[in-house]
């Protein structure tokens, strides 16, 4: 836990302002972006302080795949179905804001405003899928 990580205080419920989403990992919460780049723009973060993602190693690859089934979980609740329409990602540092990791769920990708296609570009410099 890192007291001045905001995802961390997120995560131990110590931030009043951010409303958590239902989560059946006990692991990850999920929350809404503040600064939306879509209709739907969710993040799910480990509730235990990771590093960015340049800090990801091979034994992490099952915390992505139940970060990621998380997010389509959340966006299936929240009655978006088209799970082909769905960008899911990492900002590269040093694009990212919180260096604590983070994906970012974002649908319908079809819907991504013209600065959002830049800044969620797929696999590009700053944004890994």
């Amino acid at each position: 836990y890192d007291g001045k990580c905001v995802f961390c205080r997120i995560a131990r419920r110590e931030e009043p302002g951010t409303v958590l989403l239902p989560c059946e990992d006990e692991d990850l919460v999920c929350f809404r972006d503040i600064k939306p780049g879509a209709p739907h723009h969710y993040l799910v973060v480990p509730v235990k302080h990771m590093g960015n993602c340049k800090t990801l190693k091979t034994e992490h690859i099952p915390l992505v795949k139940r970060m990621m089934e998380v997010g389509k979980a959340v966006l299936q609740r929240n009655n978006f179905s088209d799970l082909n329409d769905v960008r899911m990602g990492f900002h590269w540092p040093p694009f990212c804001s919180i260096a604590h990791l983070h994906l970012h769920v974002l649908a319908p990708a079809s819907q991504l405003g013209f600065l959002s296609r830049i800044y969620y570009r797929i696999n590009s410099y700053w944004f890994i899928t």
